[in-house]
């Protein structure tokens, strides 16, 4: 009801040419049909297969001759018939300089005869001598409400064919819902129906399902990707002080209004001390889609174009919405010199203004090894609630760490005396804890009496012994990487019970 409401404003201003972009082309006629009946204006419709034809009148054998755009607009151009005339096909078209002056030609008359052009396709670009002649509308997107009653539409009608009830809980309906949102009406129940015949029920398994395809649906692989494997919180070892951080504001982020939303945070640290798994866990633990934005593909050579990427990657991170979006190794794409003729700074400037004025469900983890790199502004407060540091881990989560990999790769990390190798690995980082693990596997492959056999704790510590870990060759960086931390960063790892206890210092 008000796409028509707006519609007909548009009718009132006496706008001569409407372009209308969208993918859903029945709603969009259906509207202008309704819109029509209301006003009782007659409706004509081209398309390259028919021709120009009466539209919602019943049945119309069209105007002969009126297949090439050309003719129809002559046509339009000299009847003096009003109305809207609505074509379908035309955008090939629209840098052909005789239909540019047909389409100028039927707007200048538009005073005297009332005919409006309503232009519909995916994409619309139209001339600069069209522009002024021309307004562009949007179709309201449904809303989660709106949503919701498609779900349940397609759930009955599952039903009725099937004598089956569709099974779900709440918690995921929300979800499904969420990340339909930013598709149009016919988009939207396709996915919703996708879900629900495949097995009679609305799974978590269906939600990044309908996500991925989601994102195909809307055309955005390029700079900004769809991360399909994500991870849990319960799959990242340590960091209790990040993981109480974000627990506590996953219903803020789906539920609360825009200006009580946690708008994203910052983690830096050491070289592969867990940072781009924490990211992919806040996704996998709030249940939304994780987009990674590829700092380095932004950069173009052409003068702003690079900016455009950007713009273009935030506002379809928004269509996106609910998500998570993933800005790794940020301070390479946002760290200008003076020979990038001042990108870095136009790219800094047109993400600071997003991350400050967007009001989306878009939740920024940006993640940077060379902290020393990035601009002040882009770690001030508003923009970001919160920068992290992610130090080596501690004994305990290196035990964990490397239980983890053992029981990953099928091997019983009972057998292996892991207190001893905690210790022994001290300076090491996740990644490379992972690294011993792997080696010391691949070690034993050479070794035709333990091919098959579990892990013995003397393989892995003389794999330990001949690793020099980052800690140890990068000492002096990684010092004062701690020192710059300590007065201002939050701790990623301090355990969750000295945080309650008030003894995690910044």
């Amino acid at each position: 009801m008000q796409d028509i409401h707006d519609l007909g404003l548009m009718l009132d201003r006496h706008v001569p040419l409407i372009l209308i972009e969208s993918r859903d082309e029945p709603r969009v006629l259906d509207l202008l049909t309704r819109l029509a009946i209301r006003r009782g204006l007659g409706v004509r419709q081209w398309t390259l297969t028919d021709g120009l034809r009466r539209l919602g009148f019943g049945e119309d054998p069209g105007l002969d001759n009126s297949g090439e755009p050309e003719q129809a607009l002559r046509y339009i151009k000299t009847t003096d018939d009003g109305g809207l005339f609505v074509f379908c096909d035309l955008h090939p078209f629209l840098d052909q300089p005789l239909i540019v002056r047909l389409l100028k030609d039927i707007a200048l008359q538009h005073e005297r005869r009332f005919k409006t052009l309503v232009l519909v396709s995916h994409q619309l670009r139209l001339p600069a001598e069209l522009q002024r002649l021309a307004i562009r509308f949007s179709l309201q997107l449904p809303d989660e409400q709106q949503l919701m009653s498609l779900v349940q539409e397609e759930a009955r009608r599952y039903s009725a064919m099937s004598g089956r009830k569709v099974k779900t809980d709440q918690r995921i309906l929300q979800q499904l819902v969420a990340n339909l949102s930013g598709l149009t009406w016919a988009d939207a129940r396709r996915l919703i129906r996708g879900a629900i015949v495949d097995d009679g029920a609305i799974t978590q398994a269906d939600v990044p399902e309908v996500a991925k395809a989601k994102m195909q649906l809307l055309d955005m692989e390029g700079v900004l990707s769809f991360e399909f494997d994500t991870a849990r919180l319960a799959d990242v070892a340590g960091l209790g002080n990040l993981k109480l951080w974000l627990q506590q504001r996953e219903k803020a982020f789906l539920n609360a209004s825009a200006d009580l939303r946690p708008k994203g945070m910052m983690l830096f640290g050491v070289q592969g001390s867990g940072k781009s798994l924490a990211a992919r866990a806040v996704a996998g633990s709030w249940g939304v889609p994780l987009l990674r934005l590829d700092m380095g593909a932004l950069y173009n050579k052409f003068f702003g174009e690079t900016e455009r990427n950007l713009r273009e990657a935030l506002q379809l991170a928004e269509l996106m919405s609910p998500c998570v979006i993933w800005m790794d190794e940020v301070e390479k794409g946002l760290a200008g010199d003076d020979s990038d003729s001042g990108m870095g700074q136009r790219l800094l400037g047109t993400l600071l203004t997003w991350m400050a004025d967007h009001k989306s469900r878009v939740f920024v983890v940006a993640t940077a090894n060379n902290i020393h790199a990035l601009p002040p502004e882009f770690m001030r407060k508003g923009r970001l609630d919160e920068i992290f540091f992610v130090d080596l881990p501690r004994p305990d989560v290196r035990r964990a760490i490397l239980e983890l990999h053992l029981r990953k790769r099928g091997f019983d990390a009972d057998l292996i005396d892991l207190d001893v190798l905690a210790v022994s690995t001290d300076g090491f980082s996740g990644a490379e804890l992972e690294q011993v693990v792997v080696s010391a596997w691949y070690s034993s492959l050479d070794d035709d009496q333990n091919v098959g056999q579990a892990l013995q704790t003397s393989r892995l510590l003389d794999v330990i012994r001949a690793t020099r870990p980052l800690s140890v060759t990068r000492a002096e960086s990684l010092q004062a990487l701690r020192d710059w931390a300590r007065e201002r960063a939050v701790n990623a790892d301090v355990p969750v019970q000295e945080k309650l206890d008030g003894r995690s210092g910044r």
